[in-house]
């Protein structure tokens, strides 16, 4: 696969797939935008607790999912 450090599938996981979503990349399992809070620019929801529910964001898990990541932290991470 060309510039295969952009993907990753972990088949050996528990919890694989746990998106339902045709393409589906392993390589953001946990999104390094979550701790931006309201900022990250996926699609999230705050629970009435105030925890963030990321559970239906694919933004990180798409076929353009790393050059996604890597703008998002561009922009509000590295100023």
């Amino acid at each position: 696969m060309k510039n295969n450090y952009k993907y990753f599938k972990n088949l050996d996981c528990k919890y694989y797939p746990c998106k339902k979503t045709k393409y589906l990349n392993c390589l953001f399992c946990y999104c390094p935008l979550y701790l931006l809070g309201k900022e990250c620019g996926g699609n999230f929801v705050i629970l009435p607790n105030g925890y963030k529910d990321c559970s239906k964001c694919l933004k990180p898990h798409g076929k353009n999912g790393w050059a996604w990541i890597q703008k998002q932290l561009r922009e509000k991470i590295f100023k």
